[in-house]
C-alpha cells in the first residue's frame, strides 16, 4: 500500500512549527479505519480470521515456519519462558538494558536473572558479554535487539546451541530489521512488539514466531486457557462444542479488531521504515556539528536498519538531562527514556539480589540516553526543528 495515499495524517495534517511534537505516534489512516469497522459489522470482534490473516502475512514476513498473536509482547515473554520450562533454581540471561517487562516475568516465574553488559555504542550484547555468564543453571540466554538494529545473532547461537541452551529473541524494536540478507524473526524463536510506538502497531499486541512447531503450539494453546482449540478453532473447523484443557493456561489472545490493525499496519511497513531512514539520516547529518548530543552507533556487521527509536546520549553538557528533557517539553517537543537500566530500578535495587557481570557500559548509557521524535508522519522540518531546539537550550 502506498504510504502516502493509506496515510490520513500526512502531510496536510503535519505537525505545524507551534503544535506540539511527540517523540512518537502511530500513523493510521483510512484503511485501518475499515479494517475495524468490517470487523466490528461482522460480528466475530474476538480472536478469529483476522488473527489467523495476520500470523500467516507475519509468518511470510519474517520467513518465520509459525507466528502466534498475543495481547502484547510481555505475555509472549511469559508464555515463552513458561512453554520452555523456565522456573525456580534456574537462570535466563538478558541485558539490564532493556524494557522491565522480560525480567519481571522471569522473576515472577520462580527464575533468576542474569545481566550482561552491552556495547557502549550499539547497546547490544555479545556473546563475549554473555558467555562469562553461563553455568549449570543457564536454562535461556534472551538478547535483545536494539533500537531498529540487529544484534549480532550468530555467534550467540552458536553459543547456545554449543551449550544447550534455549535462545529468545528480543525482537520488540526489530519488525522490519534484517540481519544479513535475513529478516529477524527467520530461524529460531523470537517475540515481537505491536505497541502503539513501535514501527507498526495493532493498538497492544505481540507475535511469537518460531520455527519450533511444538513451542509454538504450546504458546497457542496456554494463550487460550490451555485449551486444545480456541473457540474460533472449534467452529470454523467443526471441532467438537467442549474442547479439553490440556494443560492451565492464560487469556492472552488478541482480538480480531487489534489484528485488522495489524493487517494494514504490515502491509505498510516498508514504506514506513523508508521514511523512519529519511527522517534518521536528517537527524545525522544535523546533528554532526553538536558535540554534547552522540548517536548510537551503526553496528559493524550487515543489516538493514528499521529505525524504531533515534537515541542520543547527552555528553559533557552544562544540564543535567532530565533538565534538558524538560527544556525540551517547554518547547513543544516530546523526548523519552528507552530505557533506564532494570538493575537500577527501585525493585532490583532493593529485593532482587541479581547477579551481573561489569555493567559500565549499561550504567554509562542509562545515565546519559534519551529518544528524539520519530515517526512516519513527520516531516524533515520537524527534525530541523528538534535539532534547532536542542542548539538553543545547549547554547
Amino acid at each position: 500500500m502506498n504510504h502516502m495515499t493509506a496515510n490520513a495524517t500526512r502531510p496536510d495534517s503535519a505537525p505545524t512549527e507551534r503544535s506540539f511534537l511527540p517523540f512518537s505516534r502511530p500513523s493510521m489512516g483510512p484503511a485501518e479505519f475499515a479494517a475495524v469497522e468490517s470487523v466490528l459489522r461482522s460480528g466475530w470482534i474476538t480472536t478469529g480470521p483476522r488473527c489467523k490473516e495476520l500470523e500467516d502475512a507475519w509468518s511470510a514476513e519474517v520467513r518465520s515456519l509459525s507466528a502466534v498473536s498475543l495481547t502484547s509482547a510481555t505475555a509472549g515473554m511469559h508464555l515463552t519462558l513458561l512453554a520452555l520450562g523456565v522456573g525456580r533454581g534456574d537462570e535466563v540471561i538478558t541485558p539490564s538494558m532493556t524494557w522491565v517487562s522480560t525480567v519481571n516475568m522471569i522473576v515472577l516465574l520462580g527464575a533468576t536473572p542474569v545481566f550482561a553488559d552491552v556495547d557502549r555504542e550499539t547497546l547490544m550484547v555479545s556473546r563475549e558479554t554473555v558467555e562469562p555468564l553461563v553455568n549449570e543453571r543457564t536454562k535461556c540466554i534472551v538478547p535483545v535487539h536494539f533500537a531498529g538494529a540487529a544484534l549480532d545473532l550468530a555467534p550467540l547461537r552458536a553459543l547456545a546451541k554449543e551449550r544447550g541452551i534455549a535462545l529468545i529473541e528480543d525482537a520488540a524494536h526489530a519488525i522490519g530489521t534484517r540481519y544479513g540478507d535475513e529478516p529477524v524473526g527467520s530461524g529460531g524463536t523470537s517475540i515481537f512488539s505491536l505497541h502503539p510506538i513501535k514501527n507498526i502497531t495493532t493498538g497492544e499486541g505481540g507475535i511469537v514466531c518460531s520455527d519450533d512447531i511444538e513451542l509454538a503450539e504450546r504458546v497457542r494453546r496456554l494463550r487460550f486457557h490451555g485449551l486444545g482449540m480456541d473457540t474460533f478453532g472449534r467452529e470454523s473447523w467443526g471441532r467438537a462444542p467442549q474442547s479439553e484443557v490440556l494443560e492451565p493456561g492464560f487469556k492472552y489472545n488478541l482480538p480480531d479488531i487489534n489484528a485488522a490493525i495489524g493487517v494494514v499496519q504490515l502491509a505498510r511497513l516498508e514504506d514506513f521504515v523508508q521514511r523512519r531512514t529519511e527522517l534518521a539520516a536528517r537527524y545525522l547529518e544535523r546533528l554532526e556539528d553538536v558535540d554534547e548530543l552522540v548517536p548510537l552507533g551503526m553496528p559493524a556487521w550487515p543489516q538493514r536498519h528499521a529505525w524504531h527509536l533515534f537515541i542520543v546520549r547527552l555528553v559533557d553538557a552544562r544540564l543535567s538531562r532530565d533538565e534538558f528533557m524538560t527544556a525540551f517539553k517547554e518547547r513543544g517537543i516530546g523526548t523519552g527514556i528507552h530505557f533506564r537500566a532494570v538493575h537500577t530500578h527501585r525493585f532490583y535495587r532493593e529485593h532482587a539480589s541479581v547477579p551481573h557481570g561489569d555493567l559500565s557500559a549499561t550504567e554509562w548509557n542509562s545515565e546519559r540516553m534519551l529518544s528524539l521524535p520519530l515517526f512516519p508522519d513527520m516531516r524533515l522540518e520537524d527534525v530541523d526543528r528538534v535539532v534547532d531546539a536542542a542548539r538553543e537550550i545547549l547554547a
